[in-house]
C-alpha cells in the first residue's frame, strides 16, 4: 500500500487507532516504551478527562459529529439516573457539555484564535507517517494552518500557568517533534483554562523539540530491545541505576 492509500485510511478513526494504525508507533507510545515498554499495545483505559478533550477537539474541528456522543443530565457519574442512562458506558454530563461550549465560544471569539483555526488554507484532523530512527510514525494533526505554515495543537487545562510544567511531564516536546517532522511546519499549542477560560497560544523553543527529540529516540532504543532484538529474553531484563 503506498502512502497516499495509507493516509487516506488513517483519515478513520477506526483504522488510525484499530489494527491497521498500530503498525505504526506513535506519541502516545511514547511514556510506555520509556516507563514498561511490555504494556505497548495495551488498550488504554477511557477517562472522564479524555472524553471531555475529544468533545472540546470535536466542538471546534468537526461540530457535525457532535451527535456521536451521549449526555446525560446528571449531577455526578455516581447517580441511579447516570448508571441506568448510560448501560455501563462512559458518557458526558450536561453541565460538562455546558462547559465546553463556553470554552469554544470563548476560544472562537478571540480574533486571533479564530483566525489560525479557520484559515484560508486549513486543514482538520490530518493524519501524517514518517520515518523516525528507522521505524515508522504516525501523528493526527489537529490543524494544520498552511497561510501560517503552523501545526496547531488545542489543549484544555486545569492550570494555564502549570502548562509549561505539565508540557515535558505529558510527552508534549516529543508529540511537537514528531509532528513537526510529519507536516514540516513549526509547532504550536492553543490553550485554554477549564476554570478560567484564560487562553495561550504557546510555541516552542528548540530546547523543547531537543527533548522531544531525545525522548523518541529513548522511546526507540526500548522498542528496538523489547521487539525488534532476536533473542532478547524480557524476564532477564533490569535496569541498572545509581542513586
Amino acid at each position: 500500500m503506498n502512502k497516499e492509500k495509507v493516509l487516506e485510511k488513517l483519515k478513520e478513526d477506526e483504522h488510525y487507532y484499530g489494527k491497521f494504525g498500530k503498525q505504526f508507533l506513535s506519541n502516545s507510545d511514547i511514556s510506555t516504551l520509556l516507563t514498561n515498554p511490555l504494556a505497548l499495545g495495551e488498550q488504554s483505559k477511557m477517562s472522564s478527562a479524555f472524553l471531555v478533550g475529544g468533545y472540546f477537539h470535536t466542538a471546534i474541528l468537526e461540530p457535525d459529529k457532535l451527535k456521536k456522543f451521549k449526555i446525560i443530565e446528571s449531577s455526578t457519574r455516581n447517580t441511579k439516573h447516570y448508571k441506568e442512562m448510560s448501560g455501563g458506558e462512559l458518557c458526558l454530563l450536561q453541565h460538562e457539555v455546558d462547559q465546553i461550549e463556553l470554552m469554544t465560544e470563548k476560544l472562537m471569539n478571540n480574533d486571533i484564535c479564530r483566525g489560525l483555526v479557520r484559515g484560508i488554507d486549513v486543514e482538520y484532523e490530518k493524519p501524517g507517517i514518517v520515518e523516525l530512527e528507522g521505524n515508522m510514525w504516525k501523528g493526527k494533526a489537529d490543524i494544520i494552518n498552511h497561510d501560517d505554515q503552523l501545526i496547531i495543537d488545542l489543549k484544555t487545562t486545569s492550570d494555564i500557568h502549570a502548562f509549561r510544567r505539565s508540557a515535558y511531564r505529558y510527552n508534549y516536546d516529543s508529540q511537537a517533534y514528531i509532528y513537526s517532522k510529519l507536516f514540516g511546519y513549526e509547532f504550536v499549542f492553543m490553550v485554554i483554562d477549564k476554570k478560567t477560560h484564560q487562553i495561550a497560544v504557546i510555541d516552542c523553543s528548540p530546547d523543547f523539540y531537543k527533548s522531544g527529540e531525545a525522548k523518541v529516540k529513548r522511546a526507540t532504543e526500548a522498542y528496538d530491545l523489547f521487539f525488534k532484538t532476536e533473542g532478547f529474553e524480557p524476564s532477564q531484563y533490569f535496569m541498572n541505576l545509581t542513586l
